[in-house]
């Protein structure tokens, strides 16, 4: 195999692309971040040292989002020359994306030498095409009555595995038509009824099947087995599992695959299992994880086939726990829980073509970077610096990943083992040299129980005045704001307003070993509004222009349950909040919300158990205290947070006569994602905050 050269003409050596602002640059805007271009995950072809990847474009005007392929084929050798970026099987008026180097059992000799198959909804539906030059007619290979959410192509190219959302019982190419009734009532005999954004049609489940590729490249459609018959569940899990559950066997005659049992229980379990199952449908499918009542995921196997990589949890029901590296001895049946000494928990795995190695990625104070496993030993090295990193493939001598930063989106990078990484991918590096630089400086400071709590501070480089503050607090709440880009909740976008915008990551956050994130179970008032609270005293020596005086409180779900717990418990502290999906009242919070093990292992059961619990940080029992100003938005279709908890928030604020403001998006979850809803709802928050913390420019 030859090493992969993927050198840029500018190595961005840290966070990312580094540029020098012109004199006429701008602010970045909400129009930016909602048009800029979104970077897919790479695909890679080491022979011929050729990444595929994908682009989403979003109109200006319209919003309209397009996504398209796209390829870069670097140079040979150690130079440092690369080829421009070139459209891939580009169809006119469709999107692709997913893209998927699968082998070409022909070996013709084409550019690729490879089949690169990929996801278009060309034909009116989302369908598996595939090509074997970027300049070639591309070849649609799937044309199924449901539309493929996903694909794998077993190594040998002559299968693939592929996923849709089906009855038990039905097949892809040709499901049975609905009952013929006339109403448009659900019935259901237990939960989940709705899940994340949608409500789930009874018997229904992502299922796999798997078709034979014919001589004409096309699927055969009555080849198709269900490897999962017999089960009952998603595979993918739902509501945000993908390809990384699903994995081929290097020899095409085994799939794994995740799945947690849809049963009564299901919203109260963690229980995602690792399957194996045989492609040709013969023989038992086998449970591989059945003694942990815990989350078993991600499924890799070993080059060579002999183990099986995953990553696995020990406490049931505690979706925030631990995920160890574990890897199963497929002959032998024993397993080394690799990372058990490793206070950190796993995002993703690859093996390396040798197999002593294996390549993770997981939360690390304020970086997500990778790390490099030793598959004997357990030892661990990081191998990048700052920044977000993600969607990891080994290639010899190196990997090639995507990586963003609070500074600029996601890009792809190349990285020799040992050396520094390298941008092979600027897609946004033209609009991002018209933008007004910010500065981002990390911070730490003794928080509750005196210990060390970490924070960010994100400014406009070009201001030198005293700055009003934004003060966010981040979701989860076991999780991050980080340094990673975000098209959500994006400090970046709210420095250029002119702000000093400040994050800290509070006890449960993520990054900081499992006893840390335990810390915030059972205690969501306490040592985070403390941490908090400490972190906005420590600010005047830290930087002394930021005006702590002069903030605005900000959040979203937990950091929105936040916003109305310092509503009721530190009144005083800010001008004005915008409470985002926000948790305002803990009994008919779980009673509403779809994924009970949530609230049950955080207040350390259901509400019938642990009611003093529940009520102890209930802020609907402190609404006589609110006097802040607040801006409160809500999704109608969040089904985690339900839309009622902002209006039962508005309601108080209205009785109590506090100025407020109800922005709520029909077509939105607990997410706001579309592009003119994006830039809605940025124009709402600068609005509110401006109206309080810049009164003297708001009158003007």
């Amino acid at each position: 195999m030859k090493k992969l050269h993927l050198t840029a003409a500018s190595a961005a050596i840290a966070l990312s692309l580094t540029v020098t602002a012109p004199a006429l640059a701008e602010p970045l805007s909400p129009q930016d971040l909602a048009t800029l271009d979104r970077v897919g995950a790479p695909t890679v072809y080491e022979d011929e040292q050729t990444v595929v990847y994908s682009i989403t474009s979003t109109d200006p005007d319209s919003y309209e989002r397009r996504t398209g392929l796209y390829y870069i084929a670097p140079v040979s050798g150690s130079g440092t020359s690369t080829k421009e970026p070139k459209p891939v099987a580009d169809l006119d008026d469709a999107s692709e994306h997913s893209p998927q180097f699968a082998r070409n059992p022909d070996m013709r000799d084409e550019l690729f030498r490879k089949y690169l198959y990929f996801l278009s909804d060309k034909s009116g539906s989302e369908q598996i095409w595939r090509i074997t030059n970027p300049s070639a007619t591309p070849q649609q290979v799937s044309d199924l009555a449901l539309d493929v959410s996903g694909f794998a192509v077993s190594p040998d190219g002559t299968k693939v595995a592929l996923w849709t959302d089906i009855a038990r019982g039905n097949r892809p190419e040709n499901p049975q038509p609905d009952s013929a009734a006339k109403d448009t009532g659900r019935a259901y005999d237990q939960q989940f009824v709705r899940h994340w954004s949608s409500w789930e049609v009874p018997g229904e489940y992502s299922r796999i099947f798997v078709y034979s590729i014919g001589e004409d490249g096309t699927i055969i459609p009555d080849s198709g087995v269900d490897i999962m018959k017999g089960l009952k569940g998603d595979s993918p899990t739902k509501p945000f599992g993908g390809g990384e559950e699903i994995a081929w066997s290097p020899d095409s005659s085994t799939i794994a695959f995740t799945m947690r049992v849809a049963d009564a229980d299901e919203p109260g379990s963690t229980d995602t299992d690792i399957y194996l199952a045989a492609a040709n449908g013969k023989g038992p499918t086998v449970n591989i994880t059945a003694d942990n009542d815990a989350t078993d995921t991600l499924p890799a196997f070993s080059h060579d086939g002999n183990r099986i990589a995953y990553a696995a949890m020990a406490r049931p029901g505690y979706e925030s726990d631990r995920l160890v590296l574990t890897v199963l001895d497929i002959d032998k049946q024993t397993r080394t829980a690799l990372t058990k000494n490793w206070d950190r928990s796993v995002g993703s795995i690859a093996w390396e073509a040798d197999g002593e190695n294996l390549v993770v990625t997981a939360q690390d104070v304020l970086d997500h970077p990778a790390f490099r496993v030793n598959a004997d030993s357990g030892d661990v090295t990081r191998v990048t610096g700052k920044g977000n990193v993600s969607n990891v493939v080994p290639v010899d001598g190196g990997y090639v990943y995507t990586m963003n930063s609070l500074q600029s989106p996601t890009d792809i990078y190349t990285q020799q083992i040992g050396e520094e990484p390298s941008n092979i991918t600027k897609a946004n590096a033209e609009r991002l040299a018209n933008i007004d630089p910010v500065s981002v400086r990390r911070f730490s400071f003794a928080g509750a129980n005196g210990d060390t709590v970490h924070g960010q501070i994100i400014k406009p480089e070009s201001q030198e005045a005293e700055l009003p503050m934004l003060f966010l607090v981040h979701g989860g709440p076991q999780g991050s704001f980080g340094d990673s880009w975000s098209t959500r909740w994006n400090p970046k976008v709210m420095a250029a307003q002119g702000y000093a915008v400040v994050t800290i990551d509070f006890h449960g956050s993520s990054g900081y070993g499992q006893d840390f994130m335990d810390a915030i179970n059972q205690d969501w008032g306490g040592k985070p509004l403390t941490d908090l609270k400490l972190g906005l005293a420590a600010l005047p020596e830290i930087d002394p222009q930021i005006d702590t005086k002069n903030g605005c409180a900000l959040g979203a779900s937990y950091g929105g349950y936040m916003m109305n717990w310092i509503s009721g418990q530190w009144n005083d502290g800010f001008k004005c909040i915008v409470n985002h999906a926000g948790l305002f009242d803990m009994r008919s919070f779980y009673y509403a919300t779809e994924e009970l093990w949530f609230p049950r292992w955080d207040f350390g059961g259901s509400y019938e158990e642990q009611r003093d619990l529940y009520e102890k940080w209930n802020p609907a029992n402190h609404v006589a205290n609110w006097q802040t100003p607040t801006l409160v938005i809500h999704g109608e279709k969040d089904f985690r947070v339900p839309y009622g908890q902002s209006l039962m928030a508005f309601t108080v604020l209205q009785e109590k006569k506090i100025p407020s403001r109800l922005l709520v998006f029909p077509d939105e979850n607990h997410w706001i994602l579309k592009g003119a809803n994006s830039v809605r709802w940025h124009q709402e928050v600068f609005d509110w905050v401006d109206r309080w913390l810049k009164p003297e420019a708001t009158s003007e």
